[in-house]
């Protein structure tokens, strides 16, 4: 059975003049674009298998991510069902020069495994083993409740 820690992937996007809004900085539908292939790549990880975007439960901007700026973004399954898998993601801005960071935006996709005929397929039991996993995984399902 995969650990959560196992399913912990961050990515990084350069924001550029052409992923801008009209206020100079990342268009939503573009980080969300960002969050939903970082997410299914964790879900994959976990799954074993393809996995495709069933349910975008959660999605809150709380800052902008200006052009310039770098989006971290960081994904994890927290909770898996029969063939379902959700995922945790959080994205931060990045300041490239400085390394400072600030929450952005997060998010609570649900992702279901498929097989080869892209019917659903069955997912493992999802293993929290550490404290530093059972803290990850509070975090998520306080962010979605």
């Amino acid at each position: 059975m995969p650990t959560l820690a196992e399913t912990y992937i961050e990515n990084r996007q350069r924001v550029q003049p052409n992923h801008a809004n009209n206020y100079d900085a990342v268009h939503g539908g573009n980080l969300m674009k960002w969050m939903d292939e970082v997410g299914a790549m964790s879900a994959m990880r976990f799954a074993g298998a393809p996995c495709v975007t069933a349910a975008v439960d959660e999605f809150s901007f709380e800052r902008p991510i200006p052009v310039g700026d770098t989006a971290v973004i960081e994904a994890y399954v927290f909770d898996a069902g029969r063939t379902s898998v959700r995922v945790f993601l959080r994205a931060h801005r990045e300041d490239p020069l400085t390394g400072e960071t600030a929450k952005t935006t997060a998010a609570c996709f649900t992702f279901v495994a498929v097989d080869e005929d892209g019917k659903p397929t069955g997912v493992p039991a999802l293993d929290v083993d550490s404290e530093e996993e059972r803290e990850l995984q509070a975090t998520a399902r306080d962010s979605v409740a």
